[in-house]
C-alpha cells in the first residue's frame, strides 16, 4: 500500500507539473496593424494563470526604453493575446519579460530568444488612399477647338468696310488719260461755240459803228 500511495503521489505531482504554467507557453511577434507597428504576445497556458508581460527595446544588450505599460494576460489553450503599440524599426531587438506569481507557480524570466523585428518596416495601407476620379475637374477640361479665332468687337469695328462696286461702266484707258490732261470729247464743241460768239460779237460791233456813222452824217 505504501508503494501504491507513493506511485499515486508521484503521478499526481507529474500531472500537476505538466498542467502548470511555464515560460514555454509564451511567444512574441512583431506585426503590422495597417501602417502602425504592433508587438503581439500570445499566452497558451490552459490553466489561465495570470501573467504580467513587460516589453523593452534593446540597444547593445541593454534596455533602451520600455514599450508602453505592463499588461496582464490570462492564457487559454487556444492562445490569449495582448498587443503593444510600437513603431518598431526593421531588425530591432525587443526583450519580452514574463512574471507569474501564483502559489507554487513562479515565473520571472524573459521569452527566449529575444524578439527580432522583420527587415521591412510597416507600410501605409494602399486601399485607404483616395482613388483619383476619372472625371476631369473643370480646370482640367479640354477647351473646345475652333477653326479660326473670333475677332473681337474692337477689331471688327475698326476694320474699314469693303468698297461697294459701282454699276457705272469703267472708262476706257484712253478716255481716262484724256480726262487727266483736259482733252476729252467736249473740247471741239466748246471751241466751236467760242468761235461763234466771237463772230457774233464782231458783227454786233460793226453793225453798231455803221449806225453811229449814219446818224452823224445826217
Amino acid at each position: 500500500m505504501g508503494v501504491a500511495a507513493a506511485s499515486a503521489a508521484l503521478s499526481l505531482g507529474l500531472s500537476s507539473a505538466a498542467f502548470a504554467c511555464n515560460i514555454s507557453e509564451f511567444s512574441a511577434e512583431a506585426t503590422c496593424d495597417g501602417s502602425k507597428g504592433v508587438i503581439t504576445v500570445t499566452d497558451n497556458d490552459a490553466t489561465g494563470t495570470p501573467a504580467t508581460i513587460t516589453v523593452f527595446l534593446e540597444n547593445n544588450g541593454a534596455d533602451a526604453k520600455q514599450v508602453g505599460e505592463a499588461q496582464t494576460v490570462k492564457g487559454t489553450k487556444a492562445g490569449a493575446q495582448i498587443k503593444f503599440s510600437e513603431d518598431w524599426a526593421p531588425d530591432a531587438t525587443y526583450r519580452v519579460h514574463v512574471k507569474v506569481d501564483s502559489g507554487k507557480t513562479q515565473i520571472d524570466t524573459d521569452i527566449s530568444p529575444s524578439l527580432t523585428t522583420p527587415s521591412t518596416a510597416c507600410k501605409a495601407d494602399e486601399s485607404s488612399s483616395p482613388t483619383p476620379s476619372a472625371t476631369p475637374s473643370p480646370s482640367e477640361s479640354t477647351p473646345a477647338e475652333s477653326g479660326s479665332p473670333t475677332p473681337s468687337a474692337s477689331e471688327s469695328s475698326s476694320t474699314a468696310p469693303a468698297a461697294t462696286p459701282s454699276n457705272a461702266p469703267s472708262p476706257a484707258v484712253g478716255e481716262s488719260n484724256l480726262a487727266e490732261t483736259g482733252a476729252n470729247s467736249n473740247t471741239g464743241l466748246i471751241a466751236g461755240v467760242a468761235g461763234a460768239l466771237v463772230v457774233v460779237g464782231g458783227g454786233a460791233v460793226w453793225f453798231g459803228m455803221r449806225r453811229r456813222g449814219a446818224h452823224s452824217g445826217s
